[in-house]
């Protein structure tokens, strides 16, 4: 037991360090925050924690080695995360400024649906293949073939909590009043800004595509 607490924290650590880490997850998280507010970044957040879910079922099955191993189906996994990445880069770059309601101090923009907010979360960090090569690398490196399938699932569990743990801190944080109010002045270069920082992310996985 006490072996699968030492793995435990090895596996832990490098997710804390790996989730804390500036990529599109905390950017989606950013932007949803300041444009939409606290419950649509939530939603987000959840759906980015369910994400990890899924890198954590195939690692375990077996399959993500064989995507790694595939030039091929890896190469298609970075060009379709290349291309959602890159058409949140758009949607972001056509942002508009916004009026701010004198009342209440809130952005009129139109809100995603719970499910909408969820599944831009979701999918920001299913089709990221950098994701993919970590999951499967940390299941690799750092946990033995020989813990048990469950313990192994367990350590998922934990990652997807976490992970959901930390962008909804990320949500609050970004959605206090006096964050959002100075973002209504000048919301729209926010977005602007934050849609070139997708693009970028983009560009990078296309870049590492042709190499």
């Amino acid at each position: 037991m006490h072996d699968y607490w030492v793995e435990f924290s090895q596996v832990a650590l490098a997710h804390l360090l790996a989730v804390a880490s500036p990529g599109p997850d905390f950017a989606i998280v950013l932007k949803q925050s300041l444009t939409h507010g606290r419950r649509t970044a939530i939603w987000t957040s959840l759906g980015v924690g369910t994400a990890i879910l899924l890198h954590v079922t195939y690692s375990l099955g077996g399959i993500g080695l064989l995507i790694r191993s595939s030039e091929l189906w890896f190469n298609l996994v970075k060009w379709a995360g290349a291309a959602y990445i890159a058409w949140l880069g758009v949607q972001a770059l056509r942002a508009q400024p916004r009026l701010a309601d004198p009342a209440s101090g809130a952005a009129p923009t139109s809100q995603p649906t719970p499910r909408g907010a969820f599944a831009t979360g979701f999918f920001t960090n299913a089709l990221n293949p950098k994701v993919t090569l970590f999951f499967v690398s940390l299941f690799v490196l750092l946990v033995n073939p020989l813990t048990p399938k469950l313990i192994q699932a367990a350590y998922g569990a934990w990652m997807a909590g976490a992970t959901m743990a930390w962008f909804s801190l990320v949500s609050v944080v970004f959605t206090r009043e006096d964050v959002r109010r100075s973002f209504l002045r000048h919301g729209h270069w926010i977005d602007r800004t934050l849609g070139v920082v997708f693009l970028g992310f983009a560009a990078s996985l296309v870049v590492s595509s042709v190499r």
